[in-house]
């Protein structure tokens, strides 16, 4: 009965230190825990060679001895994409515009650029830090606290680059409503309506039905790609889509010359044929030029799987190249590239220079032909999308 007393004992005791060392080692854990410094997480976005960059990376190295607790993460945004789409959904999170680089996130507080003056800013952040619970800005949003200071920067992409791409945008937007322009549907629908508007009225009528269409048609397709393209750059998914607008231009490429070798079979790049009928009849509808701008806005949304494809990918591109001014500027453009052979065929019919028999059966002559120089064009779009994304170009 002893020896078990004494078992007993010696267990029982050596449960109790047990629970002694846990319950002090784990008091002992939590103090250091209360007593560590909270990490502050700072998120630097730099440019390689961006000359204020240099002077921010030297100010950080200069102090980051003195906080043990400051964790710089460096996001390089000219070379890797990866990074620059971080950069641009911190921005947004923080409802703040991408100013240039560098450009630093400490908590609620947003730095762009580099001088001795945010310097001290800066650092007078990070103290702040050290004193109250900071939270990692990549998983943070706006708030009433949120504020941005502003000095000397550089561009927020490579300039190289970003001079590369400006020169080719111009000719890839051309090239695209070259595309457009040439599509047979567009022709095909402005001499049906030219072809109702001679059966009822003169040549002088006539030509005043035609250019109220193409004005319509200009106006609708602008303020059509005005809205998606706003969409696509407030949505900040503008570089997705330009990778899938890429594919599309491949695609309504290759349909294209499709068209040209096996025309009629299988995807037709033109208004379905299901289509054509009410549309035929809106058209027909028409009997004054303010009827033809109105069958014009009505017709363009028919016309759309056949014109839309080089539209949408111009628009991707747009959204993520340029401003909105600037877009919408190339939108202008584009979209008087795309009417203008509209408007050489209603000059052409109204000074009897040829007649709708006449150019329907060139377009029926040449449909083919066309389709084979519109995919060609596109696929020299395509390959310049696809270029630019290897290289690093967007």
């Amino acid at each position: 009965m002893t020896l078990k007393f004494e078992k007993f004992s010696i267990t029982a005791i050596f449960l109790v230190v047990v629970v002694l060392v846990i319950f002090f080692s784990s008091n002992s854990y939590a103090q250091d825990i209360i007593e560590k410094p909270n990490d502050i997480h700072l998120h630097m976005f730099y440019g390689q060679g961006c000359p204020h960059c240099g002077s921010l990376k030297l100010f950080l190295d200069s102090i980051k001895d003195k906080y043990s607790s400051l964790i710089i993460h460096e996001h390089e945004v000219y070379q890797n994409q990866q990074e620059r789409e971080l950069f641009e959904r911190m921005s947004k999170d923080f409802n703040a515009p991408i100013e240039g680089v560098p450009t630093v996130f400490i908590d609620d507080r947003i730095f762009v650029g580099f001088s001795n003056a945010i310097g001290v800013s800066m650092e007078n952040q990070i103290k702040r830090c050290l004193e109250i619970n900071c939270s990692d800005p990549e998983y943070k949003r706006a708030t009433s606290e949120t504020t941005q200071l502003v000095g000397e920067s550089s561009p927020s992409t490579d300039p190289e680059k970003k001079e590369i791409m400006q020169s080719l945008t111009i000719p890839i937007v051309i090239f695209a409503a070259a595309v457009d322009a040439i599509n047979p549907c567009a022709f095909a629908v402005l001499i049906i309506l030219m072809t109702a508007a001679l059966a009822i009225t003169d040549k002088k009528r006539a030509l005043k039905f035609g250019l109220a269409f193409s004005a319509s048609i200009y106006i609708s397709y602008f303020l059509m790609g005005c809205g998606l393209f706003s969409a696509l750059q407030v949505s900040g998914i503008s570089h997705t889509f330009y990778s899938i607008v890429t594919i599309l231009a491949v695609i309504v490429g290759l349909l294209n010359i499709k068209d040209y070798f096996w025309y009629g079979k299988g995807f037709l790049m033109e208004v379905p044929l299901s289509w054509r009928p009410t549309m035929k009849k809106i058209l027909n509808s028409a009997t004054t030029p303010f009827g033809a701008f109105i069958a014009g806005l009505a017709v363009s949304l028919f016309e759309l799987p056949c014109t839309g494809g080089p539209y949408i990918v111009i628009l991707g591109l747009l959204a993520r190249e340029v401003t909105r001014s600037t877009g919408f500027f190339y939108l202008l453009l584009y979209n008087l590239v795309f009417i203008s052979p509209l408007i050489i065929l209603s000059l052409l019919i109204y000074k009897g220079l040829s007649t709708t028999a006449k150019l329907e059966e060139i377009r029926l002559r040449r449909i083919r032909l066309l389709h084979l120089i519109a995919g060609i064009l596109m696929l020299i779009i395509a390959t310049a999308m696809i270029l630019s994304l290897m290289k690093g170009w967007v």
